[in-house]
C-alpha cells in the first residue's frame, strides 16, 4: 500500500503538470495534508483545490489583459481625485466600471475637457476597473490606432486588423483632437 502511495506521489506533478492544473500542482500537498489532519472529505479536498485553481487562473487572465492593455500604472479609480473635478460623479463612474450594460449596448464615453483636466486618468482608471471585472480593454493613442489600420489597409490586412479590434470590449482612444482628418 506504502509502495503505491510513493508512486502516486511522484507521478502526481506530472500528471498535474500536463493537466495545466499550476496552482493544484503549487498547493497539493499542503492541502492534502490538512485534509489529512482535519478529516476532509474528497470532494472538500477537490473542490478547494479547484477554487484555487480558479482563482489563480482568474488573476493570470487579469494581469495578462492588464498587460496587453498597456495602461499606465496607478492610474485608478483609488488615485483619481474627484474632489477637483466636481463635475464628475463618482457614482456614476463607479457605475460604469462595473461594464455590462453600456458595453453590450456598444455605447461610448466621451472624455472633454483642458488639458490636465483629468480626461487620460479617468480614462485609464476606467479601464482599470473594466479589466479587473473581466472585460478586455486596450489603451492607446488615437493617432497610434490611425497609423496602424493605414498600415493594415496598405498590407491588404485592414479586415483582419479590425477583427483583432473587435475582439475588445472597449478601447479607450486617448487625445482623439490631435489626429488629422481628411
Amino acid at each position: 500500500m506504502n509502495d503505491s502511495i510513493t508512486v502516486d506521489t511522484a507521478r502526481l506533478p506530472l500528471l498535474l503538470g500536463e493537466l495545466r492544473l499550476p496552482a493544484v500542482g503549487k498547493l497539493w500537498q499542503a492541502f492534502t495534508e490538512r485534509a489529512d489532519r482535519e478529516g476532509w472529505p474528497s470532494a472538500r479536498l477537490l473542490a478547494t483545490l479547484a477554487e484555487l485553481e480558479l482563482a489563480e487562473r482568474a488573476q493570470r487572465r487579469i494581469q495578462r489583459h492588464l498587460l496587453e492593455a498597456r495602461l499606465p500604472p496607478g492610474k485608478t479609480l483609488d488615485s483619481f481625485d474627484f474632489a477637483s473635478v466636481p463635475m464628475v460623479s463618482h457614482a456614476h463612474v463607479t457605475a460604469r466600471a462595473s461594464g455590462d450594460a453600456w458595453l453590450n449596448k456598444g455605447a461610448n464615453i466621451l472624455l472633454f475637457g483642458p488639458s490636465g483636466s483629468g480626461k487620460s486618468h479617468l480614462a485609464a482608471a476606467l479601464g482599470h476597473a473594466l479589466v479587473e471585472n473581466g472585460y478586455r480593454v486596450p489603451a492607446t493613442r488615437t493617432t497610434e490606432l490611425v497609423q496602424r489600420l493605414q498600415t493594415a489597409r496598405q498590407a491588404l490586412s485592414l479586415d483582419a486588423a479590425i477583427d483583432k479590434l473587435d475582439k475588445y470590449h472597449l478601447i479607450i482612444l486617448d487625445d482623439l483632437c490631435y489626429v488629422n482628418r481628411d
